[in-house]
């Protein structure tokens, strides 16, 4: 490889929310954290250096986001995802979580309900109950097969007050790359319920062999008239602490909308770093972002190998897409809630409560792959020095 994924990168008293945290929170530093979902890699040297490269000019003004800026994202979604955009679409945000609440504020009214399909990504919650909107729940369905979408569910819970369904595409925590024809079928209720999707798309680049990537947006006309995308490099290219993502947006009205909320939240004036390493990212970050798929797609053989011949109380549910893996813990015998405590006290390895997501996880865990493998084969073997003697 090009990269050297196996380089341990010191992160202790960097301020990392993911390394520094276990002390302010539990009142230890001697956990491994395998939760909050950034990478302990570094960045590719692409992204770095443009970072450098402006930081060295050592005044940090207002920024001007010029259009030619886009271009690499409209190149990268073409040939990544084969979808083609305008770049008159594209919104700059400064985030994909306060963009949810953006979204939500600007395309819904207070009271009207919003559904979810749960268990997700915890944000989406506040996102909607926070602004004054009814939540709606629709859970997915776990069976031999995975988890996949209950659509006859959706279909009944959404009335005529329901005006906006948040799509997780690759899904977070479950790890489901939807298929089209699934993404298909769900585009078919939004056509019949009238529902405005907002479909978090962060991890579109993160997909493993066997599984493809479909924009929901580029399903059809309909789908791409009634959808918001929220995309951005944080969670591909490692740069969440950058503040820089976007929104694409085909509908001139919607588009009008969501900038409009944006501008009077204050988010109008994009980070001058964020911006630097976005364009460096799309521009020149994709080999580097192919050896890290051929990284992770061999950690998560060593993790399933090693949870069904050593862990067979615990099963592993490899994910189709994202670095985030579900631990089912419930072989344990603990209660839900004493599950996450016993990870953190006995094996000393911070995973994300299943719970955090939704009381469908109860009983599992959320493992973040994307660390150097030493590090992930010490988390490993910490836990089943902890199972075996539970």
């Amino acid at each position: 490889m090009a990269f050297d994924f196996d380089a341990p990168v010191e992160r202790c008293g960097t301020r990392s929310l993911k390394w520094d945290a276990a002390k302010r929170f539990y009142g230890r530093d001697d956990v491994i954290p395998m939760w909050v979902a950034d990478m302990d890699f570094a960045a590719p040297p692409a992204v770095a250096e443009a970072v450098l490269r402006r930081a060295g000019h050592a005044v940090y003004g207002y920024p001007l986001f010029p259009k030619e800026a886009w271009d690499p994202v409209v190149r990268w979604l073409a040939e990544r995802q084969g979808w083609t955009i305008s770049r008159e679409w594209l919104v700059r945000l400064p985030g994909v979580v306060p963009s949810l609440y953006n979204c939500v504020r600007a395309l819904t009214r207070p009271g009207d309900k919003v559904v979810i399909q749960t268990p997700v990504y915890h944000p989406f919650y506040p996102a909607v109950e926070s602004n004054g909107r009814r939540l709606v729940r629709s859970p997915l369905r776990l069976d031999g097969q995975g988890w996949a979408m209950d659509l006859d569910d959706l279909r009944r819970q959404a009335d005529g007050r329901t005006r906006m369904l948040i799509l997780c595409s690759p899904h977070n925590p479950v790890g489901r790359v939807w298929t089209r024809s699934e993404l298909e079928a769900l585009a078919g209720v939004c056509r019949e319920r009238d529902l405005l999707v907002v479909s978090d798309e962060i991890h579109s680049d993160l997909v493993f062999r066997g599984h493809g990537q479909t924009p929901f947006a580029s399903l059809s006309p309909d789908a791409l008239s009634r959808t918001i995308t929220l995309q951005s490099p944080s969670k591909t290219f490692n740069t969440a602490g950058l503040g820089a993502s976007f929104a694409i947006v085909a509908d001139d009205r919607l588009r009008s909308r969501l900038r409009q909320e944006i501008e009077d939240a204050g988010f109008d004036i994009s980070n001058v770093f964020g911006a630097q390493a976005m364009e460096a990212a799309y521009a020149e970050g994709g080999p580097w972002r192919d050896e890290l798929m051929a990284y992770l797609e061999g950690s998560l053989d060593l993790a399933e190998a090693f949870f069904r011949e050593r862990l067979p109380r615990l099963r592993f549910l490899r994910p189709q897409g994202t670095y985030l893996a579900l631990v089912d813990a419930r072989g344990l015998g603990l209660e839900p809630s004493a599950v996450f405590p016993f990870f953190l006290e006995k094996a000393r390895v911070q995973l994300d409560d299943g719970l955090k997501f939704g009381p469908e996880l109860g009983g599992f865990l959320r493992m973040n792959m994307a660390c150097p493998r030493s590090r992930l084969e010490q988390a490993l073997a910490r836990i089943e020095d902890a199972v075996r003697g539970l």
